[in-house]
């Protein structure tokens, strides 16, 4: 098998006569011929005994016609044998099918069953080793369930990241593959782990199957010898019937273990529903007493100390960034509280937007009455948290409009701009930093996209309110000026406030922040300015494939200076690398976009066609072609650290590789 790309482990089975059928070359002998064959064949004797009567026959010096009639004999006599073999090993085979789906009928113990395929596999496809590894999706690995012939206590115990060793291959593919020779198989990813657990294990021939529920593969089924060994196909289709059986004695186990709980959990409901009348009636009075405090015009923290005394515990709202993030998504997601610990969350939420948290601290065994008092208690809070934010609302508009006019580079009166920013709690004579801001993701039409406009400027005016600086709308995203406190520096607000208004947002928000600026209105231009290296700054992230995140001009280094000055950047390019953009502009090749996946996978051909999904010839030539065009030299560390400076100016210049041929 070719190690140089992928490709199905299955082979094509041997051509042989349908049972039943005449050989189309047979001709009639004698019977006497085939006396001595048929003996054989009812004996079961081994291939090599067919040989015996046709050199009997010959040391004997019997006529030449009857050798040939032997020999033809022989010949269909061994054609039977083999049929007669493949009919015993069929019937084995499906005997042993049977007897797995009879188990699996009356399922009783997991570890058993799959113990009893593994054991069968490795049985019928005469293997030294078989093995069945299962995938963690809470650890985010794979580790080995049922092992049969190991004998290496650390092959035994192995734990694989996913998509790493053949199997990571099968599980990336939904395929099965098979490898004659894994230390020389460079398919798939090697580890020091997987490799050393083999290597104890002595295997070298490994066919491996996916274990899969619907579209989902949960697992991998092996078969691996110690020994050098090619696997037929219908070695690999047998496999892969028990790898099928496998995966439904997990998927019966695991609605086994579901029935179950839905049964404790229901008999544990009825069990509260006649207890807990009492419980009932104190949530009404919960419900009177939020709405007597809306009414009165009470704020968040009056709710929360009035459910902490129905509750008995301590309640407490929190910003969204001070909640644990996973449980305040999960209560987000699902419109319920969660346990988070001895703590329970709900989240307070506006659509998809997050406001913050109601947090129930040390009360673990919280029933779901209460937990119900909690969540009304969250959407109450909602609600008076919007009815403050519509309020605040005006605020936000006149200090969008202060930052407009710091922006437009308006020629204004500086004592009059900061005593504007005063009434809003800002201080323009401290250093700050302006920062664009864009929400990523695709919008499905224009009403999507001008929410999520509308959502990030009322996340990024509310987070500008609280930090005394200012926010506004424009092009496309937003702009905020906020201070920068002793210590801090341009970089770490920036990513701040990404991970702040992506938690507000519920999405990823790219964040470019300009270099510390002082004296705002010293100069109409200087906001402006700042602004205009914020915007560089988002672009070249977003560029860099680091949407989501946060960062500064200072960051870029070396970079940055080219981004920032005036440089002759596209000279650079085009010395570099302009023949191979000039070439792919002309031919629409990928040469471009080959030469990037080929740094990017760390010079690795293998890597790069499984990046690119084409086979590694096509790498080959393509790269061949690379330096043809930029001279042999092009793979040396200093030409190969200049060609990739200049794929990554490319991309930063706005150029991007040619649409792909199909």
């Amino acid at each position: 098998m070719s190690r140089d790309h992928l490709q199905s482990a299955e082979r094509p089975a041997p051509a042989a006569g349908a049972p039943g059928r005449a050989f189309p070359d047979a001709r009639p002998v004698s019977g006497s011929s085939e006396t001595p064959f048929l003996e054989l064949l009812a004996r079961g004797a081994s291939a090599e005994a067919y040989e015996q009567p046709v050199l009997l026959a010959r040391a004997e010096g019997l006529p030449a016609e009857r050798i040939a009639a032997l020999q033809q004999a022989k010949v269909l006599a061994l054609r039977v044998r083999a049929e007669l073999e493949g009919r015993r090993r069929r019937e084995a085979e499906l005997s042993a099918l049977f007897e797995t789906a009879h188990d699996l009928a009356g399922l009783r113990d997991l570890d058993a069953v799959l113990q009893a395929i593994v054991q069968r596999a490795r049985s019928l496809l005469g293997t030294d080793v078989a093995y069945l590894s299962l995938n963690d999706p809470v650890r985010g690995d794979t580790y080995m369930r049922v092992t049969e012939g190991s004998v290496a206590a650390r092959f035994q115990q192995l734990r694989l990241g996913m998509g790493e060793g053949l199997g990571g291959l099968v599980a990336q593919t939904a395929r099965p593959y098979v490898t004659d020779d894994y230390f020389r198989d460079d398919r798939f990813q090697h580890t020091h782990s997987i490799d050393t657990g083999v290597r104890d294990e002595g295997l070298v021939a490994i066919l491996g199957v996916p274990l899969t529920l619907g579209h989902h593969v949960i697992g991998v089924l092996f078969a691996a010898d110690r020994r050098a060994r090619v696997f037929e196909r219908e070695q690999i289709a047998l496999l892969g019937s028990f790898a099928a059986l496998a995966a439904a004695a997990i998927d019966t186990a695991n609605l086994l273990a579901e029935t179950r709980s839905a049964l404790a959990g229901l008999e544990r409901a009825n069990e509260i529903i006649k207890d807990r009348s009492a419980v009932i009636e104190r949530a009404s009075d919960v419900h009177d007493r939020l709405a007597e405090l809306v009414l009165r015009g009470g704020g968040v923290h009056d709710v929360a100390a009035a459910v902490s005394q129905v509750l008995d515990g301590t309640v407490e709202f929190t910003e969204a960034t001070a909640a644990p993030d996973r449980a305040l998504e999960s209560s987000r997601a699902e419109g319920h509280a969660v346990r988070h610990r001895d703590d329970w969350i709900a989240a307070v939420a506006a659509g998809d937007e997050l406001l913050g948290a109601l947090v129930l601290r040390g009360h673990p065994g919280l029933d779901p009455v209460d937990q119900r008092t909690l969540e009304r208690a969250a959407m109450v809070t909602s609600l008076l948290l919007l009815a403050r934010r519509s309020a605040a609302e005006a605020e936000q508009r006149v200090r969008g409009e202060l930052l407009d006019e710091l922006l437009d580079a308006r020629a204004r009166d500086p004592r009059l701009l900061r005593e504007r920013a005063a009434r809003l709690r800002a201080d323009l004579d401290a250093t700050h930093a302006v920062l664009a801001a864009r929400l990523e993701g695709p919008a499905a039409d224009a009403d999507e996209e001008a929410d999520a406009r509308r959502r990030l400027w009322a996340a990024a005016s509310h987070l500008a309110a609280t930090r005394q600086g200012l926010a506004a709308a424009r092009d496309g995203g937003t702009v905020l000026l906020l201070p920068l406190a002793s210590g801090d520096t341009a970089t770490e607000l920036a990513r701040r406030t990404a991970r702040h208004l992506g938690t507000a947002v519920h999405g990823p928000v790219t964040v470019g922040a300009s270099a510390p600026v002082e004296h705002l209105t010293a100069r109409p231009d200087t906001v402006a300015s700042a602004y205009a290296e914020a915007r560089r700054c988002l672009d070249a992230l977003r560029l860099l494939g680091r949407a989501g995140d946060g960062s500064a001009a200072e960051d870029f280094g070396f970079l940055g200076l080219l981004l920032a000055g005036e440089r002759d950047i596209a000279g650079f390019v085009t010395r570099t690398i302009g023949q191979v953009v000039a070439y792919d502009e002309r031919r629409g090749t990928e040469l471009l976009r080959t030469l990037d996946a080929y740094f990017a996978c760390g010079m690795s051909p293998a890597r790069t066609k499984d990046e690119l999904h084409v086979h590694v010839n096509t790498v080959a030539q393509r790269l061949e072609r690379v330096g043809r065009l930029l001279g042999d030299d092009w793979q040396s560390p200093a030409r190969a650290l200049e060609i990739q400076l200049a794929l990554r100016l490319h991309r930063l210049s706005g150029g991007t590789p040619p649409p792909a041929r199909h």
